[in-house]
């Protein structure tokens, strides 16, 4: 007898639902107040009548410049809710790299903020704003207002489009990995937890939108606030007694380092993610030292969602393989690696995967989609070997690691030797190997000066003298927070790790500001 296979449910159906369940039950808190369940599933119905108004249609792709703010949440779910896509937009720095952003993700509609409205660029794309925005006369929210709350029955279908997700695009375009219903899904899929206090911070949403969704769709409770500063962070996860967090690497150095860290009640806290699989041993050390066990380091990406993660319970401080562990592969995630001469290895090589919330492309980039999705598979161009354990170690990207006098040399390595020196608070390291070096911006903590001389002793001492001749020292100023701004200041300086590693083409404008005889 032929099963058949289980209905897939849109993530949007799981939300209504979910909300719908908890009723006068706080579900958002945010800058503005607090959002009951009943309150933001009737802003939801409004909102879709008001978007289906304005003609937007299945296939349609509904863009944001989306705060962390129940209104982007309003917009985003009504949206799915009316079978079309839905993306929010990284703001990437420059108005004309914004501006070719739009134009290759063509969406039928942008929405802005008051608090994002200065990321738009000149666009003939429709505008519509939710709060008052200067040249931006429609008005989203004033006509949600008009609408009725009564339910709207979800038009998404599991083919359709169904979320669109930006790269951080910190050195170029930010690709955008386009995402069927079932695949967002997928990608979202979450067993119920209602004591869940995820708290989503920063000003741009598109970093914590699975978050959101997954404590939406699991019974919890979404706090949002604007920015990651570390002080009012640890204030924050006191006073909301915020079981999850999740930071990027700079706002892991800044929250962790911080003095307050030693006065804050973070009990509550559970776990907090980091982007970063491949973070240097010596940053996770300092991290768990300093937090405790809560450290979750996971390995993904936008094109193929989360691959594996490492839980705070599986770490082990007298295991060194687990200091460069991303953990185990998740249910339903296959990978395999392929050897350079382009045959496969069952145990390391560059990292192919393949996964049921896997992005079935990029959106108007018919090149890298040849180049990253072949036979059903994503190439992510990053080097990985599996344990005996069968923990997933991810090595860095193939284009910035070399084996130099039969050794294995990575950009992470070579962080952790400097970051193992006593004056040394963070280093970021950047390959150019085609012009055979390697750019160390290295951050002394305060009080103390980078010893160039001393950073290359001990590379050429792990790594060899080779590769210390090939090592470009720049100190990286006190006075630059490693969370200040946005959540790549530091690596926006020298190179982002964002979206989990980082390509030659990705090196080139850092690279080309360091002079040739920078000692």
């Amino acid at each position: 007898m032929r099963r058949t296979p289980p209905r897939v449910h849109p993530s949007v159906e799981q939300i209504v639902a979910a909300l719908a369940g908890a009723g006068e039950r706080v579900v958002l808190r945010h800058p503005d107040g607090e959002t009951t369940g009943a309150e933001l599933l009737a802003a939801i119905h409004r909102c879709a009548r008001a978007l289906d108004g304005l003609g937007i249609r299945p296939g349609d792709l509904v863009a944001q410049y989306a705060p962390n703010r129940s209104a982007a949440l309003e917009v985003r779910y009504a949206t799915h809710l009316i079978d079309a896509g839905a993306v929010y937009l990284s703001a990437p720095p420059g108005a004309d790299r914004r501006a070719r952003q739009l134009e290759q993700i063509d969406p039928a509609l942008v929405v802005v903020f008051p608090q994002t409205a200065h990321w738009l660029p000149e666009t003939t794309v429709p505008v519509a704003a939710v709060g008052p925005v200067e040249g931006v006369p429609l008005r989203l929210d004033e006509l949600a207002a008009a609408q009725s709350s009564e339910p709207v029955v979800s038009r998404a279908r599991p083919g359709d489009l169904g979320t669109v997700l930006s790269s951080g695009g910190t050195t170029g375009i930010p690709k955008a990995s386009v995402r069927d219903v079932a695949a967002w899904a997928a990608a979202v899929a979450t067993p119920p937890r209602p004591e869940r206090r995820q708290l989503a911070s920063g000003a741009e949403a598109y970093l914590t939108q699975i978050l959101v969704a997954q404590t939406i769709i699991g019974g919890g409770v979404v706090v949002l606030r604007d920015d990651s500063e570390p002080a009012a962070l640890l204030e924050q996860i006191e006073a909301e007694r915020i079981t999850d967090l999740f930071l990027v690497e700079p706002q892991l150095v800044a929250l962790m380092d911080h003095p307050d860290v030693a006065r804050r009640d973070l009990s509550s806290l559970r776990t907090l993610t980091h982007i970063g699989a491949s973070a240097p041993p010596a940053l996770r050390r300092r991290a768990r030292e300093r937090l405790g066990p809560v450290i979750q380091h996971t390995y993904g990406a936008s094109e193929m969602g989360i691959v594996s993660a490492l839980r705070p319970a599986e770490h082990d401080p007298d295991d060194p393989e687990r200091a460069t562990s991303a953990g185990r592969i998740l249910p339903g995630v296959e990978v395999r690696f392929r050897r350079d001469d382009g045959t496969l290895d069952p145990t390391s090589g560059q990292i192919e995967v393949r996964s049921p919330a896997m992005t079935r492309g990029y959106r108007n980039r018919p090149v890298e989609q040849a180049e990253h999705f072949v036979d059903g598979w994503y190439r992510t161009g990053d080097l990985g070997r599996l344990g005996a354990d069968g923990h997933l170690h991810i090595l860095g990207r193939a284009a910035d690691c070399a084996v130099v006098d039969g050794r294995l040399v990575t950009p992470t390595g070579i962080e952790d030797t400097l970051m193992g020196l006593p004056a040394v608070r963070y280093a970021v390291v950047v390959a150019d190997l085609p012009r055979d070096r390697r750019v160390a911006a290295v951050q002394p903590w305060s009080g103390t000066d980078v010893d160039a001389t001393a950073c290359r002793d001990a590379v050429a001492a792990e790594h060899g003298s080779d590769v210390a001749a090939t090592l470009v020292v720049v100190p990286w100023p006190t006075s630059r927070s490693p969370s200040r701004a946005s959540p790549t200041a530091p690596r926006s300086w020298v190179l982002t790790k964002c979206d989990q590693g980082y390509s030659d083409r990705a090196t080139r404008p850092m690279i080309d500001l360091v002079p040739r005889n920078t000692p």
